[in-house]
C-alpha cells in the first residue's frame, strides 16, 4: 500500500471488485466497446488470487482519501519475452471521470512503473486506442508508440476460434 497526498494505492481486496467491474465497464463504454466485459465478479476474485487459488493478474485500486472511494483502478500481469525475458504489462489503467485532472492516472502509472521495477522488469508495456488522447499523456511520461517506432500489429484469436484450432490438432493427432 503506498499512501500520500489524496490518493490511496493498493492491492484490490475482495471486498474492491464490484467497484472495479464497475469501472471496467465504465472504460468499456468509453472505448465505444459496451458489450466487452463479460467477467464476473467470481472470475476477477478468483484471477486476481483473491479466493486462494493462482494468481494471474494483479488488480489495483486507487482510493480517494477525502471519501475513502475506488476512484480508479489498474489490471496487470507479468508476461515474457524472448529479447529481454519478464516484463509488466498493464491491461488497463482507468480513473473516473470527475476524478481526472488531479492526478489521479499519473500516480497508478508512477506506481505500475514501480511495480515494474520492483520485479525487475526491463519494461512495461500496454495498449491504447488510436484516438483516446491518453496517448499524449503516457508518451508525455516516455512511453513510446510501439506502432510508429517498429510496426508492430497487435492479434488476437477469440474463443471460437481457438476451440477450432484445438479442435483441428485433436483431429490431426488422431
Amino acid at each position: 500500500m503506498s499512501k500520500s497526498g489524496e490518493f490511496t494505492f493498493r492491492r484490490a481486496q475482495a471486498d474492491d471488485i464490484k467497484d472495479v467491474l464497475s469501472m471496467i465497464q465504465e472504460l468499456a463504454d468509453f472505448e465505444k466497446m459496451s458489450n466487452g466485459p463479460q467477467l464476473t465478479e467470481e472470475d476477477l476474485k478468483r484471477d486476481a488470487g483473491l479466493t486462494g487459488g493462482q494468481e494471474y493478474c494483479e488488480v489495483y485500486v486507487l482510493i480517494d482519501n477525502a471519501t475513502n472511494k475506488a476512484i480508479g483502478y489498474s489490471i496487470c500481469y507479468k508476461a515474457y519475452s524472448t529479447w529481454q525475458g519478464r516484463y509488466f504489462f498493464v491491461e488497463d489503467i482507468y480513473v473516473r471521470p470527475e476524478h481526472r485532472k488531479r492526478g489521479a492516472g499519473k500516480r497508478i502509472f508512477l506506481e505500475v512503473s514501480a511495480r515494474a521495477v520492483e520485479l525487475r522488469c526491463p519494461r512495461l508495456e500496454f495498449n491504447v486506442l488510436e484516438w483516446n488522447t491518453a496517448r499524449k499523456f503516457y508518451e508525455s511520461l516516455g512511453a513510446v508508440d510501439l506502432t510508429d517506432k517498429e510496426g508492430w500489429h497487435y492479434y488476437r484469436v477469440e474463443e471460437q476460434q481457438l476451440a477450432k484450432l484445438a479442435a483441428d490438432l485433436s483431429a490431426q493427432k488422431s
